[in-house]
């Protein structure tokens, strides 16, 4: 089964603190992410891009009543994720966030809002739901570090300085449980990168991160 060589290294060393048997839907659900911003990172033409997306969308809702095409990400997400109740229609929502990107010409705090909560709130809502863990604030650091995620990828100064901005207002998270520890290492490196005193970006992956990831494994803090 395709496990995670296409995430970025922060990611991958936060799933390999997943146990064993929910990794390889936790590893589906965060290659949808992952493919649903490479529309957006290769995509030249806007429009050549929003039907990408819709082709995503659509054929996510889909899975709830067809089987999946030929694509092996959506059979990989029909397989293990529909089976433990998250459904195509909830997936499908995750381009939402997305989308937003495409929509509009400058980003304010509405498209800000709409980003981090479709996107990085449902990840790490759907997240918890297949670690077997809830915490009140978990959609909260799922917006913060993808505002971060954003930042660290935009080529707009003006913008990713209001992402920051916005990400460090939603700061500090609750406590964790163990189980949902590898969300709260993700979440952990975001304040990281907030902070003005570190030359950015910080390469992801670096010794400094992994240490950073795995004192929040350990500690909770």
């Amino acid at each position: 089964m395709p496990m995670a060589s296409d995430l970025d290294p922060d990611r991958i060393l936060a799933l390999s603190y997943v146990p064993a048997e929910p990794r390889p839907r936790l590893s589906a659900l965060w290659r949808l992410d992952h493919a649903l911003g490479q529309v957006i990172a290769g995509g030249r033409e806007p429009m050549i891009s929003r039907i990408k997306l819709a082709w995503w969308r659509e054929s996510l809702e889909r899975l709830d009543r067809e089987r999946a095409p030929a694509e092996p990400l959506l059979k990989e997400l029909a397989a293990t994720l529909l089976p433990v109740g998250l459904t195509g229609a909830d997936l499908a929502e995750m381009e939402e966030g997305w989308s937003v990107l495409l929509d509009a010409d400058r980003l304010g705090p509405e498209e800000f809002s709409g980003y981090s909560s479709k996107r990085g709130g449902l990840l790490f809502r759907y997240s918890a739901r297949l670690l077997g863990g809830e915490n009140q604030g978990i959609e909260t650091a799922g917006e913060a570090w993808a505002l971060v995620d954003l930042a660290r990828h935009s080529a707009e100064r003006d913008e990713a300085d209001a992402a920051i901005a916005r990400a460090l207002s939603m700061a500090p998270f609750p406590p964790m449980p163990s189980r949902l520890r590898p969300l709260g290492m993700l979440a952990a490196l975001a304040i990281r990168d907030c902070d003005p005193a570190r030359m950015r970006w910080e390469a992801q992956g670096s010794p400094g991160r992994m240490l950073r990831m795995i004192r929040y494994r350990l500690t909770g803090r």
